[in-house]
């Protein structure tokens, strides 16, 4: 196999706030990709930076008090804490507002324009007399010329969906300040991308197999053969002050790149700066002809990465090369809807860490989710909880647990020699090209759900070689050293293969089975008779439904111990401090007074909201045959959409309780503590309604 040298970037966040979940998920799709690569021996660069420049930056900036410098300056500070904590490892993260970025971008600039390619030509803008800066689309507002509908931003109509420049705007305001705009004229800079040269390298540029998507391949050749081959416009790239970027070079009026022609050339900013830190020659790297470029964006900027940016690269000449590859992903909702904190559709990254929740899970969960195509993938609750629980914990872990114990007890932690006959090794050692191949194509979701069926497969054969019932049976301790010992090579294979999506546990695997990191050549060996593996400890634990509640429950809920009897009851801060014994002062109980309790599984079948109640939902339960009703203070935590179907435990033989909404014949059992949260307790992933607990 040829060695492949790589250079891969992620699309540029800007820099005006937190990473949201958006951002995570295409950093955790290159990384994985990025950490395959590694482990096929290849060399990757891979770098990331802000995109700290343009309008919005400086206006944030002027909000917060702050300068535009330490504004963006206070962003990148807490980057670090979402790329450590999903392990996303970047070789270097940088900076569009950065000395390397400005050399470039002006560098690229002059190129273009000794290439005929950059010109200039006056434009009629509005101007906000108050804020004295001339106004973008986006702060613009007025009455669509078209349907006359009022504070419509001033390039389309949402009312119509009328486009229209911003001059046709009519009673135009600035959002900004209010004021009435003025039209004033300012002569702006444009890249020449309509020039015959351009057209004619971006056709054939499009037309090398594989460098896009078929869906991002027709939408780039719709662009480019629209209007009969007169769609695409040249593309103004300066700005006017007061604006917070790169000045125009080489002319004595104040002028300004605009963001979008100096944010991708941060991709190239942040790999100089990364060389200069390796002892690397930056231009000596570009011009190697093994160097792949690969670009990982989302599907709401392919217009730049897949026209501007190869233009630009490539009548800026040498040492600049176009990209070998633009990978775009879809984007991700939550359960069906788009992101949105206000109605608890968000998941905020660095909530998900501070609650404890292991990023592992959400690097799986993703990964399970993911392909080539460019599509939308959904974060659904109960999928992630039963993914998680059942392929990681139930499947993969399981092998391990299951078998390391008697090789330590018996046999001082020694395998024995592999089973040359065992065709569930021999399978997973197949398998190791396939999967290969699906994760260099990006094709994660095949590459798991594979990984997941040799995971059955190794627990099939445990159940069948049954190591529980081999340890208490005379003569039978050469068959237990086998079967457990074959077993541990299925794991440490299936580790290997899930290496790329969860590096953190395959490092705990690495150094419980004594063995090297794994790299992807390790597929076609087996651990040899007599390797000592060490103790085994617990490796992953299960999805709490706790944690996974706390993650959209998105405003501080009061705490409630005993939630439908005391629902209606007004909650005060000193509660946060009540007298109630502490955990190891509760008084002990018998036996014989836990028996009196009937704890039962119960299935959500309704869940409505109770009119005139503050904390109240209506519960309707199933138990296996008969169905209760239920009052619980749980409205502050729950959207009652979400609890149907869900399973909860209630305690089933407490007295029925007349409330001024009507009977409750129950109640379901709910977790609170310190801080602020309520967490139905639910039982594991196999549990029916009516099941008894003891």
């Amino acid at each position: 196999m040829q060695p492949r040298k790589l250079f891969v970037t992620t699309a540029l966040p800007y820099a005006n706030g937190a990473f949201h979940i958006g951002h995570i998920m295409e950093y955790i799709q290159a990384d994985i990709w990025v950490r395959f690569q590694r482990m096929q021996g290849h060399e990757v660069h891979f770098v990331g930076a802000d995109d700290a420049h343009g309008a919005p930056i400086m206006l944030a900036a002027q909000k917060a008090g702050a300068t535009p410098e330490g504004f963006v300056e206070g962003i990148a500070r807490g980057r670090r804490r979402y790329l450590d904590g999903f392990h996303i490892e970047y070789d270097n993260w940088h900076s569009t507002h950065s000395p390397e970025n400005t050399a470039l971008s002006q560098d690229i600039f002059r190129r273009l324009k000794a290439n005929n390619l950059v010109y200039s030509k006056p434009v009629e803008q509005f101007y906000d007399p108050v804020k004295g800066m001339y106004l973008a689309d986006r702060y613009l507002k007025g009455e669509c010329p078209s349907c006359g509908a009022k504070d419509q931003y001033g390039d389309a109509c949402e009312n119509c969906s009328s486009v229209y420049p911003a001059t046709a705007l009519k009673n135009p305001y600035s959002t900004l300040s209010g004021a009435k705009p003025v039209l004033r004229t300012s002569e702006h800079y444009f890249f020449r991308l309509s020039d015959p040269d351009c057209v004619a390298f971006l056709r054939e540029w499009l037309q090398l197999p594989g460098r896009l998507q078929p869906q991002v391949l027709n939408k780039a050749w719709e662009w480019l053969d629209g209007e009969g081959g007169k769609a695409l416009g040249d593309w103004d790239i300066s700005r006017d002050p007061p604006y917070f970027g790169i000045r125009v070079p080489d002319i004595a009026e104040e002028k300004y790149l605009y963001v979008w022609l100096d944010a991708p050339i941060g991709y190239l900013a942040s790999l100089k700066n990364y060389c200069a830190k390796k002892g690397i020659d930056f231009e000596a790297l570009l011009q190697d002809p093994q160097l792949e470029q690969v670009h990982f964006i989302g599907k709401d900027i392919i217009y730049f990465h897949t026209l501007f940016w190869p233009a630009m690269l490539k009548f800026a000449g040498a040492p600049y090369k176009v990209p070998e590859h633009v990978y775009v992903h879809g984007f991700i909702g939550v359960s069906g809807e788009k992101m949105s904190k206000s109605r608890g559709t968000g998941i905020d990254p660095l909530r998900y860490l501070d609650l404890g929740m292991n990023p592992e899970w959400l690097r799986y969960y993703i990964a399970a989710k993911l392909n080539a195509a460019v599509e939308d993938i959904d974060f659904n609750p109960e999928d992630f909880v039963a993914r998680v629980n059942s392929d990681l914990v139930g499947k993969y872990v399981n092998i391990a647990s299951r078998c390391a114990g008697f090789l330590a007890k018996r046999f001082g932690g020694k395998l024995a020699a592999p089973h040359a006959a065992n065709a569930i090794i021999g399978g997973i050692q197949g398998e190791a090209a396939a999967i290969g191949e699906l994760y260099d194509s990006r094709e994660f979701g095949k590459a798991l759900r594979s990984v997941m069926h040799w995971a059955d497969q190794a627990n099939a054969f445990v159940d069948q070689a049954k190591p529980w019932d081999l340890a208490k049976k005379p003569g039978a301790e050469a068959a237990l050293h086998q079967a457990c010992s074959d077993a541990i090579q299925m794991f440490r294979l299936l580790t290997l293969y899930l290496k790329p999506v969860m590096p953190s546990l395959a490092k705990q695997v690495e150094r419980f089975l004594g063995v090297p990191p794994l790299a992807w050549r390790d597929a076609a060996r087996l651990l040899p008779a007599g390797h000592a593996i060490g103790q085994y400890r617990h490796l992953l634990r299960r999805v709490d439904d706790k944690q996974l509640d706390a993650l959209f429950n998105i405003e501080s809920v009061p705490q409630v111990t005993a939630p439908q009897r005391h629902a209606e009851k007004p909650q005060h801060a000193a509660q946060a401090h009540s007298k109630e014994p502490a955990v190891n002062e509760v008084t002990t109980i018998s036996i014989d007074d836990f028996g009196k309790l009937d704890l039962r599984i119960a299935k959500v079948a309704k869940a409505e909201q109770v009119e005139g109640a503050d904390k109240l939902l209506e519960l309707t339960l199933e138990l296996g045959g008969a169905q209760r009703t239920v009052f619980a203070g749980i409205k502050s935590a729950y959207d009652p959409a979400t609890l149907v179907g869900k399973l909860v435990v209630v305690v089933a033989n407490l007295a029925p309780r007349r409330m001024k909404f009507g009977v409750s014949e129950g109640m379901i059992l709910a977790a609170s503590g310190e801080g602020p949260g309520i967490f139905l307790v639910s039982p594991d992933t196999g549990a029916q309604p009516g099941m008894k607990v003891k």
